[in-house]
């Protein structure tokens, strides 16, 4: 402990001498480094101009209209303290189609991870008035297109009010919690399929497509909340977990001129997810996606909203599974859609009407990542992808028929590109690993035309605070594989000395943590580190994303496996480095990654001292139906791919610094994967060190609960490392 000691101070000496010190407090509560954005942004219907949702220095906020041409603001369109919204923040806003109303939502109180409750309001804007949609907190309120209607949902049942005559519609009437959703999902869809609002208005507003969610036979999962109450509140949900029971799921469309419903007929629907909805350009054809348990076969249906009979549209199959997207685009004329598939690696295909392939747009051993959409009168779409590096996101223009590709940024790095409606200009968010966010207006072609964000101040506070450059490297492990990894060397670095090293890991199926863009929080306090003497480093292993098909897909059915030995992989590659002390290499990780570093410091015990491991699955026979079936199948299915590496089955192994953090109210990954790890390390009479934040959901947020939480796991590094 002595010398752990003398070498902190030694280092917080060292580290006066030439700059200021970067603290906890100035990451979670003074925002020392916090960076400037443009938040809420959206294309107004000329093309010419755009909204985004604005704050001063009075705590009001407000929708501001610029011009793309040259960032001029406009007009305030809206303040918060306007008649009826008066003291609410405006929390999220969409217009109608015409632009003529706008929908507010304030008071927004948060469930899961998407789903929200809020107090909506409608501003009319050529009355200067506003309606009150619900006089309670409702669901998911969205404007018809022609917006005189607005529907949502309210304890389980899907509404419409009819904004001139102030007539409410109650469309369904067996919504009841934990049985019958309606125009809402349920935990498992909001989750791992992205999504909560379960309704969509067609073309022309005519119907509404919603789904009903079954969860009756599903199992409910219970927490408890303290909240400093005599008695606990236990709150139940419907949870499938692993192998389970899943909601039964169909799709209904609403006529809003007969007021009459027609069931979507798909077919056999046992045991199939529904994971997307879309309207096509007919006001009266939906394209339903379906997606059987094992997500290796998915189909794309057209249904007819006036008998609700179906016909096959595109039917693709994996041999391993497939990863649900929102790029699918019906074109104006009718007769083409857009689909992006990863067939090898992932790239966009142009489509007729009846299913067949017209031409493959995108060619390479490279990834499509973001499809932004098409200009259909110029023939050209808008995408970004890793063609220049897996660590960089360049936007491109290309032509339908997959000719006259144009790269349209410069910068090495992250761009991630809004186009205005008629992808006239984009604004681009810029950034790199050691730069934070840069925002800039560009015409189609790339050349930019004005800056909206520099974030120059904070660029100044990097050079105050002698922030260290994050470097990239690959390396090829054992057998050949080649892997991305970054690290930060400590301040002041020498190479004569010898370096704990602390590995920063996510690593979960098709993720990225080793991305040439700016890390926010988790950076800074990665900076932070390196002011007090540690080596950061990050390594994307086998099953992340962005390196192909195959790559993503080497962790099927053994989740766990590869990703461990391609981490002791990293270890064997960082112990031959002269600088780095071998005997002192930790790891951490949260969630997907709190489950690698438990496994690294069990099946790894030789190679890792010490490990952190926040809201950590621990067996993934407890996490839910679908994402673990996913990449496993069932439990039932494949019984040693769970049991081999779950973390669990390997306490017995442990001989490093174990700190384990959970929230007691974790809906995601529940508190039960924690207490089974307890119980596990206990009969092997393991010792560790645990803390567990009261009524604290995945996240683990809220007050002072993060400065906190980095304090505790701070203290660990320091004392342990």
């Amino acid at each position: 402990m002595k010398n752990i000691l003398l070498f902190f101070f030694t280092t917080i000496f060292s580290l006066s001498l030439f700059s200021q010190q970067i603290t906890l407090e100035d990451i979670h509560k003074k925002r020392t480094f916090r960076s400037d954005y443009v938040w809420g942004l959206k294309s107004m219907n000329d093309g010419k101009y755009y909204t985004s949702l604005q704050s001063n220095n009075k705590g009001e906020n407000y929708l501001l209209k610029s011009k793309y041409e040259t960032g001029d603001s406009i007009e305030v369109i809206l303040v918060n303290t306007h008649k009826k919204i008066a003291n609410s923040g405006i929390d999220s806003y969409s217009f109608s189609d015409d632009e003529s109303r706008i929908l507010i939502a304030t008071n927004t109180q948060s469930i899961y991870r998407y789903s929200t409750k809020s107090d909506f309001f409608i501003y009319d804007r050529v009355l200067d008035s506003v309606f009150t949609v619900h006089d309670s907190l409702v669901r998911l309120a969205q404007l018809s297109p022609d917006g005189k209607m607005v529907a949502f949902v309210y304890n389980n049942n899907l509404y419409v009010k009819d904004l001139s005559s102030n007539i409410t519609n109650q469309i369904t009437f067996d919504g009841k919690y934990n049985h019958i959703i309606n125009g809402a999902s349920d935990w498992v869809y909001e989750e791992e399929f992205g999504f909560d609002k379960a309704y969509q208005w067609s073309k022309d507003g005519n119907f509404i497509a919603f789904y009903k969610f079954n969860e009756s036979a599903v199992k409910q999962f219970s927490m408890d909340f303290f909240n400093a109450n005599l008695y606990p509140k236990q709150e139940k949900f419907k949870y499938p977990k692993a192998g389970e029971k899943n909601a039964k799921v169909s799709i209904h469309i609403y006529n809003l001129s007969s007021q009459k419903i027609v069931d979507a007929n798909l077919g056999d629907l046992e045991d199939m997810y529904i994971p997307r909805i879309k309207w096509s350009q007919n006001d009266s054809i939906l394209c339903v996606f379906t997606l059987n348990r094992h997500q290796n076969n998915l189909k794309l249906i057209l249904t007819n909203a006036n008998s609700g009979k179906s016909t096959l549209l595109l039917n693709e199959v994996n041999e391993r599974y497939i990863d649900i997207h929102d790029n699918l685009t019906f074109l104006k004329g009718g007769n083409h859609f857009i689909w992006t598939s990863e067939n090898d690696y992932n790239h966009i295909y142009l489509y007729k009407m009846d299913g067949t392939l017209q031409n493959q747009i995108t060619f390479g051993n490279w990834e499509v990542t973001d499809f932004y959409g098409v200009d259909e009168e110029r023939g050209k779409l808008f995408y970004a992808s890793t063609e220049e590096s897996s660590i960089n996101r360049m936007i491109y223009s290309i032509s339908l028929d997959g000719r006259n590709k144009e790269l349209l940024t410069q910068k090495q790095g992250v761009n991630k590109a809004h186009f205005s409606s008629d992808y006239s200009f984009f604004i681009n968010y810029y950034s790199n690993a050691n730069s934070p966010v840069y925002i800039s207006t560009h015409t189609s072609d790339g050349s930019q035309v004005n800056e909206l964000i520099s974030n120059n101040l904070l660029r100044k506070k990097i050079n105050d605070y002698n922030f260290v450059e994050k470097e990239f490297f690959v390396f090829n492990t054992s057998e050949g594989v080649e892997l991305n990894a970054s690290i930060m060397k400590p301040f002041n670095f020498k190479k004569k000395k010898k370096y704990p090293v602390f590995i920063h890991i996510y690593g979960g199926p098709g993720a990225q943590e080793v991305q040439n863009s700016w890390g926010w929080g988790t950076h800074v306090w990665h900076q932070m580190l390196t002011q007090l003497g540690y080596i950061v480093v990050s390594v994307d292993g086998r099953g992340t994303g962005f390196k192909g098909e195959d790559f993503k897909k080497m962790t099927y059915l053994q989740l766990g496996k590869y990703e461990t030995i391609d981490l002791i992989e990293a270890v064997k590659y960082l112990r031959e480095i002269p600088y780095v002390d071998e005997s002192r290499i930790g790891i951490m990780g949260w969630s997907y990654g709190g489950y690698l570093s438990s496994l690294c410091l069990t099946k790894g015990a030789d190679y890792f001292s010490m490990g952190i491991a926040v809201a950590p699955v621990t067996n993934w026979r407890y996490y839910d139906s679908i994402y673990t079936e996913r990449y496993m199948q069932t439990p039932q299915e494949n019984p040693d791919g769970y049991d081999d590496n779950s973390p669990i089955n390997h306490v017995d192994k442990l001989k490093g610094k174990y700190l384990l953090v959970h929230g007691s109210a974790d809906d995601n990954v529940h508190y039960q994967n924690t207490m089974e790890m307890i119980e596990a390390l206990v009969q092997k009479n393991k010792q560790f060190d645990l803390f567990i934040y009261p009524d604290k959901n995945h996240g683990i947020y809220g007050g002072n609960t993060r400065y906190h939480l980095f304090t505790k796991i701070t203290d660990f590094i320091i004392n342990n490392l």
